[in-house]
């Protein structure tokens, strides 16, 4: 009774509120607590003791953002905010004594002052910065990359997004850069070779346009790249302003383990063979302007060309181990022969198909002799003018019984999609575990389609079939 008491009297909340228990923390951790809030919180901690004053002054990551630091200054309803978010940075800047800055994110909008702007920037790179993350805004306003940035030396991530307009100088280095993302923004000529030219250990690269007021060239040559994201226009874009999106990409990546590519293809030409390539993901969704003119569908050989042209830029992957690949609204692509290169390495394939991409499934199937994993997706609910669907090819190459583990298909239940689910479950005879997802039948048809697929008959007696 006489323990139960004392440890009542030293909890008790009169006696224990006031202690400060956080004070009593060493300084590099409680930077760390506070590098979870927002800066503008962290700054008002500063009233809190004399001891935690100057603490947001020691941290090494600054997220400065003109919305939210701007929003929470605000006075009240329709009342004016006490400072500009020009000067708060400035200020923030000026009394920020860390030695060694790790991050910065800013992200705000662009002013008619850029020498502010040159001169943060300025300011942070001598400061052994290790991440600079840009996101600048304008309205028909540009700001200019200045020149300072260029002598970071322990600068390994390099995020620039929007009214940013890059044109480095003739002879530079980057020599810790290691990720490099650009989005949305201003290239002069030759910038992203004169860009790349300057990081010799550059592993991880991405590049993200919607529209081109001109024609873009330019050249991806980097040696230690590992990593490759290309985004040209928006994935399953209606189509309505082809003509601003053209460019000529040429890559020269040797090392690249990943390759990713979403939008509308133009001419992107590999110069060097992809032996190093583990994994590559394409969502194709259009081609040139004027193959979507009035009358395209019906002019045979334009669109045959447009279909080789996919099939040749797949044919550069053919070394790929993991491919997810999709068509939207490509219907030229059914005027193509499919003739695709040997995926000797393609062990996993997640694909896509439309009615027009049926033979192109059927391409790879027979291409990847290592084949062992397949998920394919329904994604189309009509059909062709000139029926184009799933054929059983006349000779099975073993292509398909040798290896093939794991099939999962998701989609409607058509009777042409039903014979494919049909011949996979036929002809592959190590399949361990096949996954039928059928969708978009009423429930008394999706139920006849169930029991119909569980009747079909399958090479592999050990196989774990799964309907819904």
């Amino acid at each position: 009774m006489a323990e139960s008491k004392t440890k009542s009297q030293k909890l008790s909340p009169k006696k224990d509120t006031w202690v400060d228990r956080i004070s009593d923390l060493p300084e590099s951790l409680i930077c760390h607590i506070l590098s979870f809030l927002p800066i503008q919180e962290v700054v008002a901690t500063s009233i809190l003791s004399s001891r935690w004053q100057h603490l947001w002054t020691l941290f090494s990551r600054l997220d400065l953002d003109s919305k939210t630091i701007g929003d929470s200054l605000s006075c009240g309803q329709g009342q004016c905010k006490p400072f500009s978010f020009g000067h708060i940075v400035s200020t923030l800047l000026t009394l920020h004594r860390a030695p060694y800055l790790r991050t910065l994110r800013l992200k705000c909008f662009l002013c008619r002052k850029c020498s502010r702007l040159d001169k943060w920037i300025g300011n942070v790179v001598e400061r052994n910065l290790e991440e600079l993350d840009l996101q600048i805004y304008g309205d028909y306003l540009f700001w200019k990359l200045p020149q300072s940035i260029f002598s970071c030396k322990t600068l390994v991530v390099l995020n620039l997004n929007g009214a940013i307009v890059l044109d480095p100088p003739p002879s530079f280095q980057f020599p810790s850069l290691k990720i490099l993302r650009l989005v949305q923004i201003v290239y002069r000529p030759d910038s992203v070779f004169r860009l790349l030219s300057g990081c010799p250990v550059l592993e991880d690269l991405s590049f993200q346009r919607q529209a081109l007021k001109a024609v873009f060239k330019h050249k991806i040559c980097a040696s230690t790249l590992k990593r490759l994201s290309i985004t040209f226009g928006q994935h399953d874009f209606d189509g309505s302003d082809f003509g601003s999106l053209d460019y000529k990409l040429e890559i020269n990546a040797p090392a690249l383990e990943y390759f990713k590519f979403e939008g509308h293809l133009r001419d992107i030409v590999f110069l060097h063979k992809l032996d190093s390539l583990v994994q590559a993901d394409v969502y194709i969704s259009s081609f040139e302007a004027h193959t979507f003119g009035v009358g395209w569908e019906d002019d045979r050989h334009r669109n045959e060309c447009c279909a080789d042209r996919v099939f040749n830029f797949l044919a550069a992957l053919y070394n790929v181990k993991l491919l997810s690949f999709s068509s939207s609204r490509l219907k030229c692509l059914s005027y193509g022969s499919a003739c695709l290169s040997q995926f000797q390495n393609l062990v996993q394939l997640d694909f896509k198909v439309y009615a027009w991409t049926w033979h192109m499934l059927q391409a790879l199937l027979q291409n990847a002799p290592n084949l062992e994993v397949l998920f394919v997706t329904h994604k189309s609910r009509g059909y062709l003018k000139h029926n184009v669907c799933w054929k059983e090819p006349p000779d099975d190459p073993n292509n398909l019984t040798s290896c093939l583990t794991s099939f999962c298909y998701k989609g409607f239940g058509f009777e042409h999609v039903l014979e494919f689910v049909k011949y996979i479950l036929k002809e592959a005879r190590v399949l361990k575990k096949a996954t039928i997802h059928v969708r978009g039948h009423d429930r008394k048809l999706k139920e006849s389609i169930v029991k119909k697929i569980s009747r079909f008959p399958r090479c592999s007696m050990t196989c774990l079939l799964t309907v819904n």
